[in-house]
């Protein structure tokens, strides 16, 4: 029996993959125990314990950006949440300790080290978050999840992928998914999601290109997130929804996709061979757009700039796209081509290497 405690949350970026390593983990054994390590405020307080495992939790403590009271205060706060994962450790007597970075990574990171615990570092993204950066320097071992990420001791593992997402690779469920969302099989699916917050750019563009693509025959599911100020609608061939909770049949449904280039996006559209047009997120240090680069590289997507993705490229160059099946058929190859499926095994054999190290 081993004790494993996963640390990290916020977005649903980091709470996914933890929580498909912990299935992994289970699925191997049912006499391992596995405890995640967050915070309240982040995704991770309702996902984790709807899964069925404990969370434990750590104050949420942004790096100081400025000159303020906060920043002085930073370092002693900091050092709290450090001893109170020691005393997590030592309640629970964990074996090795999991980071996926966020809030919860750091401390996590710092108290195995002063314990003598070893700790594996997980990155999602192309460009590694600071908590992953500083942590990757004395960990045990370090998997990332695209080939050109730059850390220490990188171990390409890819990303921890969602059982239901893993079942659609290898079952046919086109059929289930046309019924579900009221599809026409005879017509071609586009799939558009800006991820779980939505994209600005993204639905304008689509909603103002409902008509250009009803006339192509395409037929759209359109998924603008729960913060976009537009009602869940089903007009013809447009299917709109804030929020979709079987995205797993939306993956299956669908021909093509337009979508933003979060690391797991890019690799659940990799792992099941959709092909895309990528908009990057356009605000922030540019992880998106190097999320995207090896599955553009491949020829399995291709990247739009977020202020050039308009009603106009739409009738220029993605309904073209779409309606091009050779085209379709060969970037679904490439896209495969780079996909990894086994993400949750190739980070659990990570980690248990780590374990036998010990020994």
């Amino acid at each position: 029996m081993t004790n494993y405690l996963l640390a990290g949350g916020g977005t649903a970026g980091h709470v996914n993959p933890l929580l498909s390593l912990a299935d992994e983990i289970m699925a191997q054994s049912g006499e391992h125990k596995v405890w995640a390590l967050g915070t309240v405020e982040g995704l991770e307080s309702t996902l984790v314990p709807e899964r069925g495992y404990e969370l434990l939790t750590v104050p949420r403590l942004p790096m100081p950006r400025k000159i303020n009271t906060y920043l002085f205060k930073f370092p002693s706060l900091f050092l709290k949440s450090i001893a109170t994962v020691k005393q997590y450790i030592k309640e629970k007597n964990i074996d090795v300790v999991v980071g996926f970075g966020g809030y919860a990574s750091a401390p996590a990171y710092r108290a195995a080290k002063e314990l003598g615990i070893p700790f594996v570092v997980h990155e999602a993204n192309a460009l590694p978050g600071y908590a992953n950066r500083v942590g990757a320097r004395t960990a045990s071992a370090v998997g990332v999840t695209f080939r050109k990420t730059d850390l220490p001791k990188a171990v390409l593992v890819g990303m921890p992928l969602r059982k239901e997402v893993i079942e659609i690779t290898k079952t046919d469920m086109k059929f289930e998914a046309d019924v579900y969302f009221g599809l026409d099989p005879k017509l071609t699916t586009l799939l558009v999601t800006g991820g779980s917050l939505g994209a600005k750019r993204i639905n304008e563009t689509i909603d103002a290109s409902r008509q250009l693509l009803e006339a192509a025959g395409i037929q759209v599911i359109h998924i603008v997130g729960n913060r976009a100020e537009l009602p869940d609608l089903i007009q013809g061939g447009y299917h709109r929804l804030s929020y979709c909770n079987r995205m797993d049949l939306a993956l299956a449904a669908a021909d093509f996709a337009v979508a933003r280039s979060g690391s797991a996006t890019v690799s659940e559209l990799a792992a099941v061979g959709l092909p895309a047009v990528l908009v990057p997120y356009p605000v922030g240090n540019g992880e998106q757009k190097l999320n995207a680069a090896e599955l553009v590289e491949a020829g399995g997507a291709v990247l739009v700039a977020d202020a050039e993705f308009t009603p106009e490229y739409v009738r220029s160059h993605l309904i073209p796209l779409i309606s091009n099946a050779k085209e379709l058929k060969s970037m679904r190859e490439k896209a495969l081509s780079v996909g990894v499926r086994d993400g949750s095994e190739r980070l659990l054999e990570l980690v248990n290497g780590v374990l036998l190290g010990k020994d």
